[in-house]
Formats: C-alpha cells, sequence, structure tokens
C-alpha cells in the first residue's frame, strides 16, 4: 500500500497519478490526511496523560514515605481516572488507525511516469517486437482441434472430472507440458534465480500482503473451511517469503523462481476468446520474483524483461512486449509489461507474461525491508514476472508447428521431451 507519508507530502501528486488508473483518489486522500490529524492529537493525548501518569505514581510514594497517606489516596483515585481515560484515548486512536490502514488498503499503487495514459487494453504501447509470423495453409487447424486430433488434450474429460476450464493434458501433451516446465525453471536457475517449491494454498495474510485481498476475493477459489486460498500465481507464496523481513543490504538481491499450479475462476469469462485453452480455471506456471533496493530495481525490471524474451526467442515463437496504460495495469503494480506470442491459426495475439515493478507498494503490505550500511531501515522494491505461462505457449506452439506430419518440438525442447515431433 502507499506509505502515509507519502500521501501527505503530496497529495496532489498521488491523485494526478492515481487518475492514470481512473482511480478518482481525492475524497479517500482528503479523508487519510483528516483522519491522521486526528491520530496525532490522539496520539499527543496520550502521550501527555502517560507523562502525567508516571509523575503522579512518582507522588504516591514520597506521600507514603511521608506519612500522608490521605494525599496518597487522593492521588491514586486521581490516578485511577487518568488511566480511564487513557484507555478511551488508546481505543480511539486503535480506532482510528483502522480506519486509515483499511483506506490504504483500498488505495491502487500510483503508477510511474513512464506508463502511458488510457483506459483499455487498446491504449497500450507496443514496445519492441520479434520472431517471424508463420504463414500457415487456409486449413491449418486451431489448437483445440490439433488436440483432438493428436490426443493430447481432453477437454471433455476435465469437464466430467472436474468442470470447464480443468482440461486434462495425456500422452505426448503431458510430457510436452512436463517439458516446458522444466525448460522454464532450468533457464532461470541459469539466470541466477533460487528456485522454490512453494505451498500452493495461502493464508488471508498472504493474500494481503501481495495485494490480491481485498482486490481478487472474486478471481480466488477460497477453501472457506480453513480459510485458505489457492494461489492464482507462485507470486503469492513467493513474495510473502520476505514478509516481516528485514534483510541485510549485502544480501540483496533476492532472486527466486517457482513453478506452481494456479487456480483463477476467470467468473464471467465466455465467447470465442476463451475456447481451448485460452483461459483455464487452472493452469501451469513458472514466476520469477525479485526483492531489490529502490535504485536497483528498474534495472532489474528490464533484466527479468530480457529474461522472458529470450525464453520465447529460444521456443521460436514471435512476440512483442506491451507496455501497458494506467487503465489496464492491476491494482498493485507501478508499470507492467505484457508478453504476448502470435497464435497463426486464431490470427491473433495471446498474453503470455506479465512483468512488473511494484515499487515499495507490496513492500509497505508486506513490511519487507532492509538495512543498510548505516543501519536504517527502508523499504525494499519488489517484482515479479511469468517466465512463463504454459497454456497459450502450449496453444502457439501446436498451431505454429503444424505440418502435415505432424507438430513439431522446438529444439530446445526437444531433450526434456524425447521426441522431436507430436504425430
Amino acid at each position: 500500500m502507499l506509505t502515509l507519508q507519502a500521501i501527505k507530502e503530496n497529495p496532489e501528486y498521488i491523485i494526478e497519478r492515481l487518475g492514470v488508473k481512473g482511480f478518482d483518489a481525492r475524497a479517500l486522500i482528503t479523508e487519510i490526511i483528516e483522519l491522521d490529524k486526528e491520530r496525532r492529537a490522539l496520539q499527543t493525548r496520550c502521550d501527555n496523560n502517560n507523562s502525567q501518569l508516571n509523575k503522579l505514581a512518582a507522588s504516591i510514594g514520597q506521600l507514603m514515605k511521608s506519612g500522608q497517606r490521605d494525599e496518597a489516596e487522593k492521588v491514586k483515585t486521581e490516578v485511577a481516572a487518568l488511566k480511564q481515560s487513557t484507555k478511551g484515548l488508546t481505543d480511539l486512536l486503535d480506532e482510528t488507525q483502522e480506519k486509515i490502514t483499511k483506506i490504504l488498503l483500498n488505495i491502487p499503487n500510483t503508477p510511474c511516469e513512464a506508463v502511458p495514459h488510457g483506459k483499455t487494453a487498446e491504449d497500450n504501447v507496443v514496445e519492441k517486437t520479434g520472431g517471424v509470423i508463420p504463414e500457415l495453409p487456409a486449413d491449418a487447424l486451431p489448437h483445440w482441434e490439433l488436440a483432438r486430433k493428436y490426443n493430447i488434450i481432453d477437454w471433455e474429460l476435465g469437464v466430467k472430472v472436474t468442470g470447464a476450464g480443468f482440461p486434462f493434458y495425456i500422452g505426448k501433451g503431458a510430457r510436452l507440458q512436463r517439458a516446458l516446465q522444466q525448460f522454464f525453471l532450468d533457464e532461470a536457475w541459469k539466470a541466477g534465480y533460487i528456485e522454490v517449491e512453494p505451498p500452493f494454498v495461502v493464508n488471508e495474510a498472504s493474500g494481503y500482503g501481495t495485494g490480491q485481498l481485498p482486490d481478487k476475493e472474486g478471481q480466488m477459489y477460497h477453501v472457506t473451511v480453513d480459510d485458505l486460498y489457492l494461489i492464482p500465481t507462485a507470486e503469492v507464496p513467493v513474495t510473502n517469503i520476505y514478509r516481516d523481513v528485514i534483510i541485510p543490504a549485502a544480501e540483496l538481491p533476492k532472486k527466486n523462481c517457482a513453478y506452481s499450479p494456479c487456480w483463477r475462476r476467470e467468473a464471467g469469462s465466455y465467447g470465442k476468446d476463451v475456447r481451448g485453452l485460452n483461459r483455464l480455471h487452472q493452469f501451469d506456471k513458472v514466476e520469477i520474483v525479485r526483492i531489490e533496493r529502490p535504485e536497483d530495481s528498474y534495472a532489474a525490471l528490464e533484466e527479468m524483461k530480457d529474461h522472458v524474451q529470450g525464453l520465447l526467442e529460444k521456443l521460436g515463437l514471435p512476440w512483442h512486449i506491451l507496455r501497458l496504460c494506467g487503465g489496464d495495469m492491476s491494482f498493485t503494480s507501478a508499470i507492467t509489461f505484457d508478453f504476448e506470442v502470435f497464435s497463426a491459426a486464431q490470427k491473433r495475439w495471446l498474453e503470455v507474461s506479465s512483468v512488473s515493478n511494484f515499487e515499495s507498494y507490496q513492500a509497505n503490505r508486506l513490511k519487507c525491508r532492509y538495512r543498510d550500511a548505516d543501519k536504517k531501515i527502508h523499504l525494499c522494491h519488489t517484482l515479479n514476472g511469468s517466465a512463463l505461462a504454459l497454456p497459450r505457449i502450449v496453444a502457439a506452439l501446436l498451431e505454429n508447428n503444424q505440418t502435415p506430419e505432424g507438430i513439431v518440438i522446438p529444439e530446445c525442447l526437444r531433450p526434456y521431451t524425447g521426441f522431436d515431433i507430436i504425430d
């Protein structure tokens, strides 16, 4: 969440930047500033009361020693009244702080200056393009028909066992999934990311820490009996490793990668754009996460973008990078770059990765900090990115690499699959 200090120092700037996301923050910012004035006034009164209590407590002992018991009893009565008053002030102080925190949790992150203005995905900016879009024959099949033809993905079986959006991967389809997972993890390891295997469910505190709560309750699967959430991305458990942690500056950056299944309800999704693997309720992904000093975070963001670009180049897929406009960004992000690959049979671009810098927004919620050489404590910057999400990668690989003989597997995956063609 935004820091109270940043809001107080430059409220008009905060309001202006949040306007880029289409969020009108003026009323909330005004309310927070007024509540903070109340909080500071209450804190002053509590401090004064506590100081007075200390003086009175000391005087009771002196009065008792001098034999002035009646006076001592009067002071005790005064102390009791003052304690009661202080308790009321403390309760009011806690209530005021809770109000401030609740408002802060519901204000999104401010987009950085590089974020373009815009309301929808149509306003995103194409920053970079690479690869060659293959020319397929007119009778080229979309991936859902290819999957049936070669018996590698079974959607009907998924519906039978679970429901729509939960496919079965079969035979070479399952091996292709596993090959991509291992390839992405190996490439992340080569790039210096330390692999972790996290839990696939998290508690409410973890959801709040990374900003999925209170923003995305409708998209997350909630295990109500245990009050746990199935993760929408490995970002959540991996970033929460550093919740309530003070990291020595010499240990930064922290670079982690993790494979996980991901669950998203995607309520209201329908139509041709969600056919096949285009949108699922459960899918596999390898995530990269970085914890950085603020001055290093944008250089780290460029490294992460280069890493994802390198994966797509090795897979031989046509790609482009979008710099998201304010209206298309997530609640928590300061800047986001989406990677899309071209699906030749569908003749459309499919998002396969989002790489984001959250600056100090998540770190403030997480209390993720570092200690510098002068022993001073500062908020870290957090970043994460998909490297990569599998379903649409598989869709593009199947469609773009189809031949009369079968689907050709990219060279980089063959050591993992054990075969070079799906036939």
